[in-house]
C-alpha cells in the first residue's frame, strides 16, 4: 500500500486509490457521532444554496452547517456534535455544509474510489476499513482551518491514521490535553463564542468512542451520502 499525504481541496480533488478527508474540529467528527446516535445518513454538500434546496424539498430533515465556524442563518444546527445530539436523530437525514471537511469529501468523491471521513472519534474503524479493501494507493487529506491553512489537530490525526495504516505506531498520549493549546480550539474555551460549544472539543476529542468507519456512498438522491461502513 502507498500512503500519499495532501491536504486542502486541492488535495482532496488530486486524491489517488481511497481518500480519508481529515476535519477534527468538527466536520467529521460531526457525522460519526449522528450515525451513532441513529441518523439515517449525512448528506454533504459544498454550496449553500444547494443545502437549502434540499432542506425545502425535506423540511422534516436536518439542515447543519456552518462559514467561519458560526451557524448559518435560517439552519436548525451549527457544524456542532453538541447541538445536532441534542436533537432527534433516529432514521433520520441529516444535511451537512462546512467551510472545509464537506467541500474536501465532495472533491474527492469526483476521483477516489472510496471516500472516507477522518477523526480521532472512530479513526482505529477507519483504518481497519481501508485496509480490508487492500488498496495499492491511499490518500490522507487534512482540511485545516477553512481549506486554507494547516492546523494542530488535522496534522496530528493524519499523523496517527498514516502510523495506523502502515502498522506503526504513533502514541496520542493525553489528546484532549494536547490539542486544548492548539489555536483551533481557543473558541471552545471562550465563553463569547456561542457558536463553538465547549461540550464539541470534548466530542472531537475523544479516541475512538464510535465503533464504525464513515464512508461516502452513492444514494437515491443523486449525489453521495455519508453512512456507516460497512
Amino acid at each position: 500500500m502507498q500512503i500519499h499525504s495532501a491536504d486542502f481541496v486541492a488535495g482532496a480533488a488530486a486524491a489517488r486509490g481511497v481518500a480519508i478527508v481529515i476535519d477534527v474540529f468538527r466536520a467529521c467528527s460531526l457525522p460519526a457521532h449522528a450515525l451513532a446516535r441513529g441518523a439515517h445518513c449525512v448528506v454533504p454538500f459544498e454550496d449553500i444554496e444547494g443545502a437549502r434546496a434540499l432542506k425545502q424539498a425535506h423540511p422534516e430533515w436536518l439542515l447543519a452547517g456552518e462559514r467561519h465556524a458560526r451557524r448559518l442563518p435560517g439552519f436548525d444546527c451549527g457544524n456542532s456534535p453538541t447541538e445536532i445530539l441534542a436533537t432527534e436523530l433516529r432514521d433520520r437525514t441529516v444535511i451537512h455544509t462546512t467551510h472545509a471537511g464537506t467541500q474536501g469529501l465532495m472533491a474527492a468523491s469526483r476521483v477516489s474510489s472510496h471516500v472516507f471521513t477522518g477523526a480521532f472519534v472512530n479513526g482505529s474503524a477507519t483504518v481497519t476499513a481501508v485496509k480490508a479493501l487492500a488498496p495499492e494507493e491511499v490518500t490522507v487529506i487534512a482540511m485545516g482551518h477553512e481549506a486554507r491553512e494547516r492546523c494542530a489537530e488535522d496534522d496530528l490525526c493524519r499523523e496517527w491514521l498514516i502510523a495506523a495504516l502502515a502498522d506503526q505506531a504513533c502514541n496520542l498520549g493525553d489528546l484532549p490535553a494536547r490539542l486544548r493549546s492548539a489555536p483551533a480550539a481557543a473558541e471552545f474555551f471562550d465563553s463569547a463564542a456561542d457558536w463553538a460549544p465547549l461540550q464539541d472539543f470534548d466530542w472531537c476529542t475523544v479516541v475512538d468512542t464510535v465503533p464504525f468507519a464513515v464512508h461516502l456512498t452513492p444514494s437515491a438522491l443523486g449525489r453521495p451520502v455519508l453512512r456507516r461502513y460497512p
